[in-house]
């Protein structure tokens, strides 16, 4: 039995990219609670490489998606190389026939921060004049430009379906994030979604932003952070699978919706019940 405010999208072929771990991979899940097919997808494997040395693997979030009520698959994939991204979609077009739900949830701004330090020696918010700039370009090609490759490679089969719907992970920007080079990434996927949702609406398919508050995620809980955050992934995940059931999800076009506002309109919970609200600086 499903949990209050989960639909039935037993029919819908989804793919969420940067799935290992995180938001990404409480997505998935929250898609096979859901009883969709979902193709999760990143750089970790059980039997490759691991993002940062990290246990967690695509295999483990495929797994978690059976295990929820859905089908799930994994597919080994740098999101930052655009063959390779190219070459998931095919796979995944051969395999499914097509693509319902797309989802970018790829970041790797965020690696080796160990809750204190980034690996050039910065710290959060360190004033931009004071940090070298090859993070920022890390930072925008693990971001906002994965989410473009991937948007790229799937609007071909969702615009020749006239229908579809692509979720860009992002955060709010409505006010400052804290950090500049974070900040700038965040502001470039929203614009994304806005933009390729001018370009993607004519012809039947709905491009948004998501901007989840603040999320107890494996790195978040391994910095020693864990209780500043106030959500966990899946409550991120349950706010895209009422999103890709909303028959009138074409109205939210171009828009970067706040998981806690959805929760209330759509009627899910986080894990445990609750609806954790905005995030402070999101407010």
């Amino acid at each position: 039995m499903r949990p209050a405010g989960v639909p039935d999208l037993a029919h819908r072929v989804c793919l969420v990219a940067g799935a290992s771990r995180g938001v990404g991979r409480g997505i998935a899940q929250a898609l096979g609670e859901a009883g969709a097919t979902v193709i999760v997808t990143g750089r970790s494997s059980e039997s490759g490489p691991r993002t940062d040395g990290r246990p967690e693997v695509l295999e483990d979030t495929a797994r978690e998606v059976d295990v929820a009520g859905g089908r799930g698959h994994h597919y080994l994939c740098d999101h930052t190389r655009e063959q390779a991204v190219d070459g998931l979609v095919h796979w995944a077009l051969r395999r499914f026939g097509r693509i319902d739900l797309m989802v970018s949830s790829v970041w790797g701004g965020h690696e080796g921060f160990d809750g204190v330090r980034y690996p050039d020696g910065a710290a959060w918010g360190t004033p931009f004049w004071r940090r070298a700039a090859s993070p920022l370009g890390h930072a925008l090609q693990s971001g906002p430009f994965a989410a473009l490759l991937l948007a790229r490679a799937v609007a071909p089969a969702m615009v020749s379906a006239k229908r579809g719907l692509m979720v860009f992970v992002s955060a709010s920007t409505e006010a400052y994030a804290g950090d500049l080079f974070y900040d700038l990434a965040m502001a470039a996927t929203n614009r994304l979604a806005l933009a390729s949702a001018a370009e993607l609406g004519p012809h039947g398919v709905t491009a948004l932003a998501l901007a989840p508050g603040l999320v107890r995620t494996e790195r978040v809980r391994d910095a020693g952070l864990g209780d500043t955050a106030s959500e966990t992934p899946l409550y991120a995940g349950r706010a895209v699978a009422a999103l890709a059931a909303d028959p009138a999800i074409a109205a939210q076009a171009g828009l970067t919706l706040h998981v806690a506002d959805l929760a209330r309109r759509y009627g899910f919970t986080d894990e445990d019940g609750t609806q954790p609200g905005r995030a402070a600086n999101s407010e």
